[in-house]
């Protein structure tokens, strides 16, 4: 699409972009919610992907276009301070806004990007967005900051300028993806741990609901703020505690009376998550592929009765996967609520498997899903042209 993104730039402005940007969707392997809690998650990037041509120009107002969408949308760069609702366009005010807060300066600009992502769908298309312009706006203007800090950006516009309030996951993963594998990261060292080879001959479906969400209107916070009173109570019996990425099972079990039962339940899950990460890493590296999806399964049960952060659709769809040949694992991905579910599937079967999958879902609820069957990319990445 790199070429499409750049000749479509050439026919919107009449001029030659001066830079080229890519930046990738994410999934989420394994580790729901555990980033905000200091923890461990298994993460890659997709082969789906914003891409973004971007140019100088004078004066004070900046043009964007996004096609299909019609018409260009302008920012005026002396008035951005306060998100318009449902409106695109802030993701990107949102990055500039965090930028000018750090002192550094860029000209107007005028951008075309096209994108490959799923909307609202638990595949992070906004961080897609917010890294493919971060990196576009890096080329273009020498902007110096070291990645992790283009991550951290990203996560200021949704929890400052939008009042999300998510962890770094989805700008870390799309950064920081490798081709064919999958990456383990800390985000309490904030970074990359190790990545792993993705199992030859095994594919990822990516089954979507068609249930949007809108996490900034969602119980997200809620969850995160019960991940928070958690923590507190924990800390009375250890002290030694600073977030749930330091509480084991056995901790937890010791505080489950003193604990309100929904923040036990929150708690558990994310304890839960942070243990099977490491275990999916190690099963992983030691060949045992079905033995890692029944994980996918576990995380699945664990997101629906304790975090309660999935759906009937959702649920339906995992239900399936048990029932379908060549699937060995599913699970909800991304903050829920709506949105996807992944299934690990031989990759010989992958084709037969979605059509399968959707043709039962098809009969069980009435409604229309989208599968893909998913490559895993690089991470983000830009030139000048």
């Amino acid at each position: 699409m790199k070429q499409d993104v750049i000749d479509s730039f050439a026919a919107a402005y009449s001029a030659k972009p001066a830079a080229y940007s890519h930046a990738p969707g994410r999934l989420e392997i394994l580790g729901n919610h555990t980033d905000y809690n200091e923890g461990f998650v298994l993460s890659c990037a997709t082969g789906q992907a914003t891409e973004m041509a971007i140019a100088a120009i004078p004066g004070r107002i900046c043009k964007l276009q996004n096609p299909p969408l019609k018409g260009e949308f302008t920012i005026d760069l002396d008035n951005m301070d306060t998100p318009r609702p449902k409106d695109w366009t802030n993701y990107i005010k949102g990055v500039l806004v965090e930028l000018r807060r750090r002192g550094i300066s860029y000209p107007a600009f005028e951008v075309l990007f096209k994108s490959s992502v799923p909307l609202s769908a638990g595949m992070s298309s906004s961080a897609a967005l917010e890294m493919a312009f971060c990196m576009a706006l890096k080329q273009l203007a020498g902007i110096e900051l070291p990645l992790p800090e283009w991550a951290r950006v990203g996560q200021s516009v949704e929890n400052v300028y939008l009042g999300l309030k998510s962890g770094l996951l989805d700008q870390f993963s799309s950064l920081y993806g490798k081709k064919d594998s999958f990456i383990l990261c800390d985000f309490r060292s904030v970074e990359v741990l190790k990545t792993v080879t993705m199992p030859a001959g095994w594919k990822i479906v990516v089954a979507n609901t068609m249930v949007k969400h809108n996490l900034v209107e969602s119980d997200y916070n809620q969850r995160r703020e019960s991940c928070e009173r958690a923590t507190k109570v924990i800390q009375g019996k250890f002290p030694q505690v600073k977030t749930l990425r330091d509480v084991s099972s056995d901790m937890l079990e010791e505080c489950k009376s003193i604990l309100d039962h929904t923040d036990y339940l929150r708690a558990k899950h994310v304890v839960g998550e942070d243990e099977r990460v490491m275990k999916g890493v190690e099963l992983l590296e030691a060949g045992k592929v079905e033995e890692f999806g029944a994980l996918w399964f576990q995380s699945h049960e664990s997101s629906r009765d304790c975090f309660e952060n999935s759906c009937p659709e959702l649920d339906i769809l995992v239900e399936l996967a048990h029932t379908i040949p060549g699937c060995v694992g599913a699970r909800l991905s991304g903050g829920g609520f709506g949105g996807i579910s992944i299934h690990l599937v031989r990759e010989s079967e992958a084709e037969t498997y979605c059509e399968r999958l959707a043709a039962a879902y098809k009969l069980k609820t009435g409604k229309t899903i989208e599968t893909i069957i998913c490559s895993v990319g690089d991470g983000a990445s830009a030139e000048s042209l």
